[in-house]
């Protein structure tokens, strides 16, 4: 009896286990204050496919001013995986909770996470905005945030996107041209 239960759970496929608990997908880990870098440092000692999404910001002390590398999402580190493995990013320090409902982890859409990777690596400048629910809602119809929807801003006589990721309440903005986007109705 005690050796069918180790080979059971020494498996790779778990019978009995819905399909959607075995594929990776990417979920939200929430962070302990400030400690963002650190879990990602963690995550990848422990090989756990993850993403930081950090941003650029200037800042001017007394005596010099520095450029900061901080986290566009503060108090959270994406990380793909399937639900069967979440034991191994609940483990790391710092790392809160999987964000879900019910105690239940939710995917992340996978397209939010790989076009948000996608603009960062083309050098699209994105800073944190307060999360919008209200406003003139647009999709851009070029460059690496293509088919993403987002709302409209003006400042200053521009045109800035807001994206935002709905399950963490967390928005980021983006400067836009007028031809890069389209209205949705």
């Amino acid at each position: 009896m005690a050796s069918s239960i180790v080979n059971s759970i020494g498996s790779t496929d778990y019978p009995g286990l819905p399909s959607s608990f075995c594929e990776p997908f990417w979920y939200a880990a929430y962070t302990s204050a400030n400690h963002e870098k650190r879990v990602a440092e963690q995550l990848a000692q422990r090989s756990i496919e993850h993403f930081l999404a950090l941003y650029q910001s200037a800042r001017r002390w007394k005596d010099r001013r520095v450029q900061l590398h901080l986290p566009l999402f503060h108090g959270y580190v994406f990380v793909r995986l399937a639900l069967r493995d979440r034991l191994q990013v609940l483990q790391v320090p710092g790392v809160a909770k999987l964000v879900g409902f019910n105690g239940i982890p939710t995917p992340l859409p996978q397209e939010e996470i790989e076009t948000l990777k996608k603009g960062l690596v083309c050098g699209v400048r994105v800073e944190p905005h307060p999360f919008l629910s209200v406003g003139r809602r647009v999709r851009m119809k070029s460059g690496p945030f293509e088919g993403r929807q987002g709302i409209l801003l003006r400042s200053k006589g521009n045109l800035r996107l807001v994206l935002s990721i709905d399950l963490i309440m967390r928005s980021v903005v983006i400067d836009v041209d007028a031809a890069d986007v389209e209205g949705i109705h």
